[in-house]
């Protein structure tokens, strides 16, 4: 596998993207035509040399790498969507004659209205207080500051309406094929946008104006970084190092296996809560999500709250792990929770599970019930997590039999590289985590910004892959967790109506991973009390929401729900972070506190600790 396979195969292969997005600028650079634009033919040269220079770039490069043949990454390959949805396509109302001539009719009605506002033709003169459509890709000026780029973006924004509309009218389309086309509907769309190709981008073609072309040749430099690392930037990696400001809550690594490292945090406060907590993320991303800097760290807030915190860092996968089920990770969870009874001398602890972790934490909770051993978890927090994958969201476009076939081939060391993951990932939100960045750091050639969250966002984790192809078979595409004593763990059917563990349930409103409608469904499975919360944002901005930053808000429903909609209209809205709900929350299922000595201090006197926190797995690569 060479280092450019996810994201080369990604955009269509560099040479398209490239020609696509380089291409006609180096040809105009060429012949001295951005040199007639700003009127000082002397610059004609200059233009020439800067086509040359990216050309010359690109043909280092393609050489550079015609030396290794790429893996490939087919089922995120556009082509692959698009010979998918072709035989769709041809059922789209679209092809209907009479289709044809009502879409050409609004379109000539929209021109007439465009050119109106312009002055030009019969409907100049009209009062027009702004365009027909608006859209945040188009929000700059330069795109209505001329007729044609107005008529550009318009046109496009409605056709973009009009074909997503069809999606609907096919015929005798099953609704998980429909959902399917409209996702890909979807992403075509996303990527034919106007805004993502710089002859019919007017702020493209401007800053290419203003800065002689050094534009591109820098936007070309960011590209060919990235194809090299195989993973599209968002942001300034060098500007962050672990322990230094990231994951810098004090602390020391108690504990470790070759699934994962256990840290537990330095108390601040003189007496603690005497249940400690410990907090399970997921495995696919890093967990200092919830210990990014001091003013956003969860990890930081709850240790100032007088709770002992103890986190899971799990180790990224390699050949080593190959072997890796769903089974060891609900083992390792135990594990965690076992050592820490033991630790600190305590019957039970409370539980976080963020996401995929969370998911586990469910399983965990069951497999514990069945064996009568419920009582080591006192309370169980589930951030954005899943048990039942009927109404998953877009991920479930990923999962038929093809695709999962496919994705199995890509791991022939017993691991999926986390590009792949990543790039799946930027998929589901295409404008912002793909678009809006080729537009920012190709084109534009602007510096990456030093944004932590964005960070942590391209900070991959491999995963096994045998326990990513039971994830994706057995919960997304066969949804068993829900169906009781369908799945055995450790040699013990589970079943989550026996969990009757006090559980507070946190889902974002806009999550795009783990849609609110799902995350709602544990409610329907738990046979214990549970505290649903709706957070304002989505799948990260909603759970890593700090009281300090007086953000967003959260809806509360004190009464018995029967669905997320009555829920919602009988839900009462709070500003702000839902933090301090869940501590409340916490407190009230045990308030009994104890002294912040011995062992709940790591490090001290006769406390054989491993190492400093973050700790080592936290920085495999």
């Amino acid at each position: 596998m060479t280092d450019t396979d996810p994201f080369t195969n990604l955009y269509a292969g560099p040479t398209q993207l490239a020609r696509a997005m380089f291409g006609p600028m180096a040809e105009l650079a060429k012949t001295g035509a951005m040199g007639a634009v700003s009127v000082k033919p002397e610059d004609a040269q200059h233009w020439a040399e800067v086509g040359t220079k990216l050309q010359t770039m690109w043909f280092e490069f393609a050489t550079e790498q015609a030396k290794s043949a790429p893996v490939g990454l087919p089922y995120l390959d556009p082509s692959r969507w698009m010979a998918l949805a072709e035989s769709w396509y041809s059922q789209m109302p679209v092809a209907d004659p009479q289709r044809q001539k009502q879409l050409w009719e609004e379109g000539f009605a929209l021109w007439e209205t465009v050119l109106g506002a312009y002055g030009i033709g019969p409907k100049a003169g009209e009062k027009v207080d702004d365009l027909p459509r608006t859209d945040p890709r188009f929000a700059n000026e330069k795109w209505k500051t001329h007729p044609a780029f107005a008529l550009i973006h318009q046109t496009y924004l409605m056709l973009a309406e009009r074909i997503e509309g069809m999606v609907d009218e096919i015929q005798g389309l099953p609704d998980d094929k429909r959902e399917q086309l409209r996702f890909t509907t979807r992403a075509i769309i996303e990527a034919a946008s106007p805004a993502n190709f710089p002859m019919l981008n007017p702020v493209v073609l401007e800053k290419t104006i203003e800065t002689r072309g050094e534009n591109l040749v820098k936007g070309m430099e960011h590209l060919l970084a990235d194809l090299k690392r195989g993973q599209l930037s968002h942001t300034d990696a060098s500007a962050f190092k672990l322990g230094e400001n990231i994951a810098v809550t004090p602390g020391k690594v108690v504990y470790e296996t070759e699934l994962f490292q256990l840290i537990q945090y330095s108390p601040t406060t003189e007496e603690t809560l005497e249940v400690p907590l410990v907090i399970f993320p997921p495995w696919i991303n890093r967990f200092y999500i919830l210990d990014l800097n001091p003013k956003k760290s969860f990890v930081r807030w709850a240790v100032e709250q007088g709770v002992t915190v103890f986190m899971v860092s799990w180790k990224s996968a390699d050949a080593g792990m190959k072997d890796v089920v769903w089974d060891d990770y609900v083992r390792a969870q135990i594990e965690a929770i076992d050592h820490i009874r033991e630790r600190l001398s305590v019957p039970h602890v409370h539980a976080i599970g963020y996401c995929v972790a969370g998911t586990t934490l469910a399983a965990t909770l069951a497999l514990l019930h069945r064996r009568g051993e419920e009582s080591k978890v006192k309370s169980a927090t589930f951030f954005t997590a899943q048990v039942d994958f009927e109404n998953a969201g877009d991920l479930l476009h990923f999962i038929d039999d093809g695709q999962l076939a496919t994705i199995q081939t890509l791991s022939p060391e017993g691991y999926l590289d986390g590009r792949y993951m990543a790039a799946t990932f930027n998929m589901l939100r295409g404008t912002d985590l793909i678009w809006n960045y080729v537009i920012n750091n190709y084109m534009l050639g602007e510096d990456y910004p030093a944004f932590d969250l964005l960070h942590w966002n391209g900070d991959v984790t491999n995963l096994p892959a045998k326990w990513h192809q039971y994830y994706l078979r057995d919960l997304y595409r066969d949804n068993k967790l829900v169906q009781a004593d369908a799945m055995t763990i450790d040699g013990t059917p589970i079943d989550l109506g026996q969990v009757k563990t006090p559980t507070y349930v946190q889902a974002g409103r806009e999550d795009h991973i783990a849609p609110a409608e799902s995350v709602w469904r544990i409610t329907d499975h738990f046979a214990g009390p549970v505290r649903f919360v709706l957070a304002g944002s989505g799948h990260i901005a909603g759970v890593v929401n700090p009281p300090e930053a007086g953000k967003y808000q959260y809806w509360i429903n004190e009464d018995e729900p029967r669905d997320l909609e009555a829920f919602k209209k009988g839900a009462v809205e709070h500003k702000g972070s839902w933090w301090p709900d869940w501590i409340d929350w916490l407190r009230a299922r045990d308030a009994a506190t104890v002294r912040a000595d011995g062992k709940r201090d790591p490090g001290r006197k006769g406390d054989k600790v491993i190492e400093n926190a973050p700790g080592r797995y936290v920085m495999t690569r």
